[in-house]
């Protein structure tokens, strides 16, 4: 960092850079643990209230992930914008307080329409992702956001990784309960930011709010604005898609092809987080700082692309276990990738440029799910499975693994794009 930015930030958080990206992991790491208490019931819930029909909640509860990723999609750029306007910290306060009533509104709602409507409104309060992006630019010198935003990631892994035990622990006292506590982290969480977070973009650094780059049209129009910027998004892209395969198929991969149960399922997915938190948490500094963020990123596409094709061509559990810290290492890429993205932008812009990288991901959100679960369902519709007269409908080779190919292809895409964009850095 140059001494007339240091300047320009002011001693308080030029002085304290690292204490305010410690806090602001804080504050992250709290956001996902109430979003992952929620996890074990809210399915539940849904299925309570129709009747206990398991079909149709499926379906209402597919919509229900569609729209809040909507929401993420529309709002990630406004709540971005408004950062660059009036500075990270409002911002985060307003949206961890809108996120902790959003929670006691599903806690007490008396039938399924309210937790749709609770649903939408946490897609619009959650959109403060791209703002602690922002913040995390702002306070943290070039050379070192890759591992900044490598532990933003391990603290996001541990959230997912605890918050789904606890809400487990909760919903068997109550199924109401989880929500509760969700309301009181969310609540906690913006006292927290309320009488210790600092603001982390002075007011010189500071730019007019505009509709024409808040929406996410608007803002994906930075991403034109410099060739290697669009090339980088391009691999976000990719990689944010890719990504959609482990939450829409794994679990019914897993017990389609190996018989899992819930437990080994659980059991696996452990394993998974503490493999991504270990690469995220210690191994990206020494690992950028080694081969530098452009290498960094290629690397941890091609490791993400072994990874799956593992996934995809495992015959049995075992084999499959072995491509968990191979594919733990694409988490190399995300980070190191963003970190290259940021330095392609002005500090005005970085909220812009964390709202349009969070409608990329709102973008997958909304599409990736659906050609995952499709591509799973044609690849184990054999001939045998189905009567003759539908026999047009299936095929006749059956590999259910065809969808962590497919991510496998996509990262592997992504791993040329990187290399051929960045090459005249």
């Amino acid at each position: 960092m140059s001494e007339h930015t240091a300047t320009a930030r002011g001693p308080q958080v030029s002085a304290a850079a690292g204490a305010d990206r410690l806090g602001r992991q804080l504050v992250s790491g709290l956001d996902m643990l109430s979003f992952g208490i929620i996890i074990p019931v809210l399915p539940k819930l849904v299925e309570e209230f129709l009747s206990g029909d398991t079909a149709q909640a499926a379906v209402l509860y597919g919509l229900m992930g569609t729209a809040w990723a909507f929401m993420q999609f529309f709002c990630s750029p406004i709540q971005g914008a408004l950062s660059d306007r009036f500075g990270r910290r409002p911002v985060v306060l307003l949206s961890n307080l809108g996120l902790g009533l959003d929670y006691i509104v599903m806690a007490i709602a008396p039938n399924v329409a309210w937790l749709v409507v609770g649903r939408v409104i946490s897609g619009m309060a959650s959109s403060s992702f791209s703002t602690a992006g922002a913040y995390i630019a702002d306070v943290t010198p070039p050379e070192q956001r890759a591992a900044a935003f490598g532990k933003i990631g391990m603290v996001f892994g541990l959230g997912f990784i605890f918050g789904p035990a606890l809400g487990g622990w909760l919903g068997a006292i109550d199924p109401r309960l989880p929500f509760w506590g969700a309301a009181v982290l969310s609540l906690l969480n913006a006292g927290y930011g309320f009488f210790v977070l600092p603001e982390s973009l002075p007011f010189d650094k500071r730019t007019s709010f505009s509709w024409k780059r808040a929406n996410p049209i608007g803002s994906l129009v930075l991403l034109r604005s410099h060739r290697e910027l669009f090339g980088l998004a391009t691999v976000a892209f990719f990689g944010y898609l890719a990504h959609a395969v482990l939450p829409s198929v794994s679990v019914l991969y897993m017990g389609y092809r190996y018989g899992w149960g819930p437990a080994s399922v659980g059991l696996m997915m452990a394993g998974v987080g503490v493999a991504a938190m270990i690469v995220q948490g210690g191994l990206i500094r020494p690992i950028t700082s080694r081969f530098g963020e452009r290498r960094t990123v290629v690397i941890g596409l091609l490791c993400g692309a072994i990874g799956f094709s593992v996934y995809g061509l495992a015959p049995e559990g075992w084999i499959f276990c072995l491509g968990i810290p191979v594919m733990a290492f694409w988490g190399l890429a995300g980070p190191a990738n963003q970190s290259l993205m940021t330095r392609r932008v002005s500090s005005a812009e970085q909220g812009q440029l964390q709202g349009a990288i969070a409608s990329i991901n709102g973008v997958t959100g909304l599409i990736g799910p659906m050609l995952f679960t499709q591509t799973f369902a044609y690849f184990i519709q054999t001939d045998s499975s189905f009567n003759p007269q539908h026999s047009s409908s299936s095929t006749s080779v059956e590999f259910p693994g065809a969808p962590f190919i497919l991510a496998s292809f996509m990262l592997l895409s992504a791993a040329g794009i990187a290399w051929r964009t960045t090459r005249r850095s």
